[in-house]
């Protein structure tokens, strides 16, 4: 079986000022092939729900293959949704 993808999406921000890295609400990133666009901080903190999510488990409270984080910047908080899916033509 291969190895889930992962989709990070920005999906809400509570607070006024931009993202440091210029994100807006509804940027997406793959994991593995975008990871450097993403704000360093936002990957760190995703890292272990993705390694939950792309090895079998789930978030207490999330939809399942889903996991909703927050990633605190220095004036906001931006919230993003992480989902596991698998790439079509994928064995």
């Amino acid at each position: 079986m291969a190895r889930p993808k992962i989709k990070i999406t920005l999906i809400d921000r509570k607070g006024d000022c931009p993202c440091h890295r210029g994100h807006k609400i509804g940027d997406s990133f793959d994991f593995d092939t975008e990871r450097g666009q993403l704000c360093p901080m936002a990957a760190h903190v995703a890292f272990p729900y993705i390694d939950i999510l792309r090895y079998g488990g789930n978030i207490p409270g999330q939809e399942e293959g889903t996991a909703v984080f927050c990633c605190p910047d220095v004036d906001t908080i931006n919230v993003f949704k992480i989902e596991k899916y698998i790439h079509p033509g994928t064995p």
